[in-house]
């Protein structure tokens, strides 16, 4: 005989995997730790003024 399969269970059971396959994508592309992220925020902002210092003259402000 077939085995019965509950319908409303395959479907809830295929929703589950789509969302957590979507928050394995999501911790990818935003799991970055709070303090890791202002670290790099810092050390940007500490390159863009040190290549800022090394300019020559003020650029034109026309």
């Amino acid at each position: 005989m077939a085995e019965i399969i509950n319908l409303r269970q395959v479907r809830k059971d295929r929703e589950k995997a789509a969302k957590q396959a979507k928050a394995a994508e999501n911790r990818v592309l935003f799991g970055r730790p709070k303090k890791a992220k202002t670290l790099a925020e810092t050390r940007k902002a500490i390159e863009q003024a040190r290549h800022e210092a090394h300019r020559l003259a003020e650029p034109d402000k026309d």
